[in-house]
């Protein structure tokens, strides 16, 4: 029997977190494993922040992720990574991209962008990876791509095999985007084996 594990997938509406979770969770499904997976993205139109939960094993009974149960945070923006953070298992992973997002308060100008993100990720979970997203996608043809870059990223960490991760892309991407997303997931495994 296989525990079960949990990816929380967080960023900031438009990035892609949707799609990121519907092909975590294809993949899992592909492998025969149970999957349950949640999304709140009532903010995405706004910029706001959006989350997923991913949970896959032999048997799922919910698909939330509660604080310090996620083996991974998947992160497609440095600040969520800081907010995020306490949901991560003390020996769990962060995958965070190399973004930052002014969020409203910020942009409006009554705050400022709160400095060192990285370095409090780091601080916090030391098994934490940062991933020029943005510059391998557009390596890859579109810089819409960073999203499958990161879960190329992921799949370096995962149990399952490149083969469903490219299936699950054949599957859930539009056809004329597939070999573009399938040259950025490659990349972003790439650059999470280095």
């Amino acid at each position: 029997m296989s525990e079960v594990k949990g990816v929380f997938i967080t960023g900031v509406g438009g990035q892609g977190i949707i799609l990121a979770s519907e092909l975590l969770s294809e993949v899992a499904r592909l492998a025969g494993m149970d999957v349950k997976k949640s999304e709140v993205h009532g903010m995405a139109q706004r910029g706001g922040s959006v989350m997923g939960h991913v949970k896959f094993g032999d048997e799922v009974h919910s698909p939330l992720i509660t604080e310090g149960e996620a083996d991974v945070l998947l992160s497609f923006e440095k600040l969520e990574a800081v907010r995020y953070i306490n949901f991560v298992k003390p020996d769990g992973m962060v995958i965070v991209n190399d973004q930052e997002i002014a969020p409203a308060p910020v942009a409006a100008g009554v705050m400022d962008y709160p400095e060192n993100t990285w370095d409090r990720v780091r601080e916090a979970v030391p098994n934490a990876l940062l991933i020029p997203g943005m510059e391998l996608a557009k390596e890859a043809g579109n810089v819409k791509a960073t999203n499958v870059v990161l879960l190329g990223a992921l799949s370096a960490f995962l149990p399952f095999d490149e083969a469903l991760w490219k299936k699950a892309i054949e599957n859930k991407v539009p056809p004329k985007f597939v070999e573009m997303n399938m040259k950025a997931f490659e990349l972003g495994r790439k650059a999470a084996e280095r």
